[in-house]
């Protein structure tokens, strides 16, 4: 039997993975992509299981190489069940893609991974009201300890032996759901046995026009329903009846999204404690405030510039004392090389040039980013970085780029490198050299000496609110260069491509 796992970025799957698979597991890259993944096997009551890491991914609507990947293998690869990994501290995010899978496959085992972190926040998840909602095995378990792994198997054992269910639709808006269900109908007719893809899935792709999910289909080699006349036309009147409802493309794209969101919180509103419509609605409120026209960005700019604040008040510490241990060791070397009577030349160039060179940088560089990564970190658990990209996105869309780009530039506070390589996050090959191209105007930690150089000439030592409003004024200038070279790339790109 073939297993997929499936869940998003940062949910313990690669732990499942290596706690089922062991050593017996091989890496590499999915077909014509440049998108790592990694298979193993494993035996279970005598039978052997093939277990495929698919890429973390939020949604199967894909906007990178990785969501695509993901797809591929859910929709025309046809495993024999589906492992869904959430996180049980925050289980509505994971459910809304296991409600996307479940669009597509029926065999599926929710996983609700890092359990015993649950325990520690007072969430508890009644995985038996969570099962006659979804109509599919959950197991609550901690890869970590080993908890749960044994159930886990015994579910997608039993799942494999089963008959395999129905696709689960979702509850869409009345015009979409009407929409759908009649370019469904014509897909039963046109295709009433040899369509190996979901129904209820590829009628919703054709009512939004997925034309990327259209390709992949031809791709893998099964038939392109808009090739069927009766399909093609289908699809003209669901169109014409949604324009007629007032529905853009776009708008019924934001609104399917938006039916999987709702009823993911509304099935967690029943059987997660902890996870009430009280909640939520704080949430909302919260979102309010955070993505506020007035509020979001002097919130956001304040909060960054205490993110650097502390980081280079906290470094001080750290860094002189691995300043002197090294240096100190540095002479410790200088003796033992004099003991070699090497000459004064070659003594100058390794103590003076190579290692006192090396000690700076360290004892500069790395202590900041000990300190800044983690911060940065705990904003992206907080769910606080995709409101900065909400928050940022008419901006970057006025320069010609895209509101991910202000997640890249953050990072590149921390180090210009690390900036650029998190562009891959950013959908547009153009709008990714955009941010790649323009991520070196944001001062890195590395840079960060000189600027508190310049700053402690106009204010004294101890004014801590004025460096604090020096450094949010570096966020704002660095973020304001980017856009205004992203600006002057876009057109340049943009010509060249024509």
């Amino acid at each position: 039997y073939t297993l997929a796992l499936a869940g998003n970025p940062n949910v313990g799957k690669s732990t499942v993975f290596n706690a089922l698979t062991g050593l017996h597991q091989h890496t590499g890259n999915w077909p014509g992509k440049t998108v790592g993944t990694a298979s193993g096997s494993f035996t279970h009551n005598g039978q052997s299981y093939i277990l495929c890491d698919l890429p973390g991914t939020y949604s199967l609507s894909p906007h990178s190489p990785e969501e695509e990947a993901a797809r591929s293998m859910l929709c025309f690869q046809s495993p024999d069940a589906v492992i869904a990994v959430c996180d049980a501290c925050a289980p509505e995010r994971g459910i809304q893609l296991a409600l996307q899978i479940l669009e597509i496959c029926g065999r599926v085992v929710l996983c609700l991974n890092l359990s015993d972190e649950a325990e520690k926040k007072h969430i508890h998840t009644d995985t038996k009201k969570l099962e006659k909602e979804l109509g599919v095995p959950v197991v609550s378990m901690s890869a970590r300890s080993g908890k749960g792994l044994h159930e886990l198997v015994e579910a997608a054992a039993r799942v494999c032996n089963n008959p395999a269910a129905p696709p689960r639709g979702i509850r869409l808006p009345s015009p979409i759901r009407e929409a759908v269900l009649q370019i469904e109908e014509t897909l039963q007719k046109a295709f009433p046995a040899d369509l190996t893809v979901s129904r209820p899935w590829l009628a919703r792709i054709i009512c939004e026009e997925d034309n990327i999910a259209l390709e992949a289909l031809r791709r893998a080699g099964l038939p392109d329903p808009l090739e069927v006349p009766e399909i093609a036309a289908a699809q003209r009147e669901a169109l014409a009846f949604l324009r007629q409802a007032g529905l853009s493309r776009e708008e019924v794209i934001r609104q399917t999204a938006a039916a999987f969101v709702i009823e993911a919180e509304g099935i967690c509103a029943g059987a997660v404690e902890g996870c009430t419509p009280e909640k939520l609605e704080r949430d909302r409120k919260l979102d309010r405030i955070l993505t506020g026209k007035w509020t979001g960005i002097p919130f956001m700019l304040l909060l960054l510039g205490l993110v650097l604040w502390i980081t280079i008040r906290l470094s001080n510490v750290p860094s002189s004392l691995l300043m002197t241990a090294l240096m100190n060791l540095g002479e410790w070397f200088r003796s033992g090389i004099s003991v070699l009577h090497a000459p004064v030349w070659l003594t100058s160039l390794l103590i003076d040039g190579l290692w006192r060179v090396a000690a700076w940088v360290t004892a500069v560089m790395l202590p900041p980013m000990a300190i800044f990564f983690p911060l940065f970190t705990l904003l992206e658990d907080a769910g606080y970085l995709p409101r900065v990209a909400f928050n940022l996105d008419p901006a970057f869309r006025c320069a010609g780029a895209c509101g991910k780009q202000a997640l890249t530039t953050c990072m590149g506070f921390g180090c210009n490198a690390l900036g650029v390589q998190g562009c891959r996050i950013i959908d547009s090959p153009r709008e990714q050299k955009l941010a790649m191209l323009t991520n070196v105007f944001v001062p890195c930690n590395g840079r960060f000496p000189f600027l508190i150089t310049v700053i402690s000439i106009f204010f004294a030592a101890g004014s801590s609110l004025a460096g604090a409003g020096i450094l949010t004024c570096v966020i704002a200038g660095g973020i304001g260069l980017s856009l205004l070279v992203s600006g002057i790339l876009s057109r340049t790109i943009l010509r060249g491509e024509a």
